[in-house]
């Protein structure tokens, strides 16, 4: 029997944070066991090579989502990482934190502790930022070096002087508090290699002797004395162990993983329960529901006088832009997957920006994001931030080698259709303004053809994707809320000496990619459980 003060399943975004923080305290011991394997294929690195591990079943989970009628009856696929760093270390590199009203919602749903003036210290505390800070929001000395595009292409430069002829204007820096704007996106990119979670936070707290790592673990159920969490069962390389934790066990497997474990341990809805046959140890009807994600289907055109991506990633032209890697200059292999970002508003009335419009000087086949187009092209695509469409995770079984069933019900809230649609037609917008017409050839995908509102909702049923940022499954809440799974310090409500901190205790989308709250949420555990058990 091997006993730590902390294991933490999960070497993911929030994982490898709160680890690292956590033995900074030299009297605390951590076990991190993490499913995966230890993050040395060189695609993690180079900032391109997330198309590739898109595909790569050894570093990604390769979960699906079930078909619904806004997927036209399509299965979803559904990224999650599976290495140290989890999805950080497969995702397209942007850094979003969210708007102010995101986190202060949280705040008002009763979550003391978590503002935007509560959570600002810590994403400053967490970054090296190494652009300009003319308001003092950004961190200077952190762990994860955040930069601005060392890049241009006239295409992102005609996107941007469109938006503004739109009323977008340029944003110096959409993570600096108003969000509302245009911009070249802001990156987990440093020296043109990525930094995930696992190289910023983990690589360097492996150094102290009171961490100990074990990667291909699996873990398949939590240890219990009576209603208190003891330690977990692991699978690795065919054989069951386990490992006993003094003081708690925290999950940090993320918005699909951390819900199947509870719902394996008997902490779920009962009728879920009583139909997987899993007995009911706590009754928590929340667990595995609230789950949103962002949805969109991407628009592409044709380019002409120009090259695009399509052309700089084939034959000699890739080589240059290889060689320029290495070097150290600016490439597309240290691109994210986002040149440059819109906020914009569905409505002007509103106070915060409700859209999300991504622009790049490439076009993928089909509308997909791993196999670009022949032709030299453009892509947009248009989501609501803040989606009020629920879903769920359920465990299918009592087998935790058995993928849950993930169901987003994309669209099902005539809000979230609404605000797609006005979306869509300023993307259209955007690739016809008088900035963009010297390179705009026609619209590929929908085509001039699609104009009415049903016409333009069916692209969504028929091309339409997640966007990655799946949060809400294992929610905070106060005590009277009878759907919160944790509460305010991430404690499992009815259970001791568990807690969860990842992208699934979010009460409520925020308005961003979800890696930087999530990287947010490690520092806000970190502290938690510090504040209880480490050195006064």
């Amino acid at each position: 029997m091997i006993e730590f003060d902390f294991v933490i399943v999960g070497a993911g975004s929030a994982g490898c944070v709160l680890a690292s923080r956590l033995v900074e305290d030299a009297k605390l011991t951590v076990c991190l066991l993490e499913a995966g394997p230890p993050d040395r294929h060189p695609m993690i690195h180079v900032p391109v090579g997330w198309m590739k591990l898109m595909k790569n079943a050894s570093y990604n989970w390769m979960y699906e989502a079930e078909s619904s009628p806004w997927t036209g009856g399509r299965r979803i696929p559904v990224p999650r990482g599976k290495t140290l760093g989890g999805s950080s270390s497969i995702n397209g590199n942007v850094f979003n934190r969210g708007a102010p009203s995101d986190f202060d919602h949280w705040a008002q749903r009763g979550n003391p502790g978590w503002s935007y003036a509560d959570v600002l210290p810590l994403f400053r505390r967490m970054e090296s930022w190494l652009g300009p800070d003319s308001d003092g929001k950004r961190g200077r000395s952190g762990k994860l070096r955040v930069t601005p595009s060392p890049w241009s292409h006239p295409l992102c430069e005609a996107f941007l002087d469109g938006a503004a002829s739109l009323g977008i204007p340029r944003n110096p820096d959409y993570n600096a508090g108003q969000q509302f704007g245009a911009a070249y996106s802001q990156r987990t990119i440093a020296n043109g290699r990525r930094q995930s979670a696992a190289q910023a936070f983990l690589r360097p707290a492996l150094k102290r002797r009171n961490l100990s790592v074990v990667t291909h673990a699996h873990v398949t159920e939590i240890l219990f004395d009576g209603r208190a969490a003891t330690g977990v069962r692991y699978r690795r390389k065919g054989r069951m162990e386990e490992i006993h934790a003094r003081r708690e066990v925290i999950l940090c497997g993320g918005v699909i993983n951390s819900p199947q474990l509870l719902q394996l341990a008997g902490i779920g809805d009962p009728a879920h329960l009583a139909e997987i046959g899993v007995p009911v140890r706590h009754a928590a009807p929340g667990v595995g529901a609230n789950l949103r994600d962002h949805y969109t289907p991407r628009f592409t055109a044709r380019v002409q006088g120009i090259d695009t991506f399509n052309q700089k990633a084939r034959g000699l032209a890739f080589g240059a832009e290889v060689a320029k890697w290495l070097i150290g200059q600016p490439s597309i292999l240290s691109l994210p997957s986002t040149a440059c970002y819109a906020f914009a508003k569905s409505d002007p009335v509103l106070d915060d920006s409700d859209l999300q419009i991504t622009f790049m000087p490439a076009s993928y086949k089909e509308g997909h994001q791993s196999q670009l187009d022949d032709e030299p092209g453009m892509t947009l695509a248009a989501w609501q931030q803040r989606p009020e469409s629920v879903g769920s995770v359920r465990a299918r079984s009592s087998d935790p080698f058995q993928a849950p069933e993930i169901r987003p019900n994309y669209l099902s809230a005539e809000v979230d259709r609404k605000v797609l649609l006005a979306g869509l037609r300023l993307a259209r917008r955007l690739m016809r303004t008088d900035a963009m017409a010297p390179y705009f050839a026609g619209e590929l995908y929908p085509g001039d053809g699609v104009q009415t509102d049903e016409e333009l909702l069916d692209t969504a049923r028929e091309r339409g994707t997640t966007t990655f940022h799946m949060i809400g499954t294992c929610r905070m809440g106060p005590e009277h809320d009878a759907s919160a799974v944790v509460d305010h310090e991430l404690r499992v409500r009815g259970i001791e000496r568990l807690r969860v901190a990842d992208a699934s205790i979010m009460p409520t989308m925020p308005a961003a990619n979800t890696n930087a709250a999530a990287l947010m949420i490690g520092e806000k555990a970190a502290d938690l459980v510090r504040a209880e058990f480490g050195e006064r």
